[in-house]
């Protein structure tokens, strides 16, 4: 009875070792995506504006590419999440979309002092959205996890 009970306590120290390892793993690739989606957008801008100030475009003439490249630049971001983290493609692609959003939310309302209009509201759904999709694709990609 003693060595059952003994077994027991060693399986859930196993199990909370294991989820912390998960949980840093799982943060690391968030953190991973979330960095790539922001040097992809800071190298499209930085595009843009040379584009926009050397040429001559206009900002309505340019507004598909870079929602386009807002587009490819979260599905990069959450492919290279879930390459990383190797398992739970959805959830590490989600999460990195998600932490995308609330990054630009707080810039906005902190920095403009307004709220996501309807139109924003469904872009960032679409983000997440397409972050997860890049999420499972780079877990897919990677081989996911092997046990």
């Amino acid at each position: 009875m003693l060595v059952l009970i003994h077994a027991l306590k060693n399986i859930r120290i196993i199990r909370r070792e294991r989820t912390v390892i998960e949980a840093k793993k799982i943060g690391g690739a968030v953190l991973y995506g979330t960095l790539t989606i922001f040097v992809i957008a800071i190298g499209a801008s930085l595009v843009f504006s040379l584009l926009l100030r050397f040429t001559e475009l206009t900002e309505s003439s340019i507004s598909l590419f870079v929602t386009i490249i807002s587009f490819l630049s979260l599905f990069i971001g959450g492919f290279m999440s879930g390459g990383k983290g190797k398992a739970k493609g959805w959830i590490v692609g989600g999460a990195t979309g998600l932490i995308y959003t609330l990054i630009v939310f707080l810039f906005q309302y902190l920095g403009h002092n307004s709220l996501f209009s309807m139109e924003q509201l469904v872009y960032h759904s679409c983000y997440i959205l397409t972050a997860m999709m890049g999420g499972i694709l780079g877990v897919n990609m990677s081989g996911g996890a092997r046990e």
